[in-house]
């Protein structure tokens, strides 16, 4: 949530003369931050404390960085941060996971290597990479 304040563009005019096209520059973006996310979580696991697998981690970070580009996308860099919040907040509070639609809720919770969780983690990455890459934030 804290690298999502800077999916903002700094000038729309820049946006607009610029020699190579931003789409391929703000999916490296999204895909540049949520690399890194995770991997600061992985470097502070490999200080001794094991708090989660690696394979939960990406899952994770990637996912959310996802729901940060939809966030900038509709409502602006700014605001990119409601979005992954609230669907984390949100997971907690859920029901078990028993049925497809409260796994695809709680993606975030899931055990690394369940289908639920790892396919709705993509769908965002995807979703939000390409909205934010084309779209742009919201100014």
């Amino acid at each position: 949530m804290a690298v999502s304040t800077g999916l903002s563009g700094q000038d729309p005019e820049l946006d607009r003369t610029a020699a190579i096209r931003w789409a391929p520059r703000r999916a490296a973006h999204v895909l540049l931050a949520g690399a890194l996310t995770a991997g600061v979580l992985l470097a502070v696991q490999a200080t001794g404390k094991d708090l989660a697998t690696t394979a939960f981690v990406v899952r994770d970070s990637a996912g959310l960085m996802g729901l940060a580009a939809i966030g900038a996308a509709v409502c602006g860099g700014r605001y990119a941060w409601p979005l992954p919040f609230a669907w984390l907040a949100f997971s907690f509070f859920a029901p078990s996971p028993t049925s497809a639609p409260t796994q695809v809720a709680t993606w975030m919770l899931l055990p690394p290597g369940t289908a639920a969780g790892t396919w709705t983690a993509l769908t965002l990455t995807v979703a939000g990479t390409t909205a934010y890459a084309l779209a742009g934030p919201r100014r």
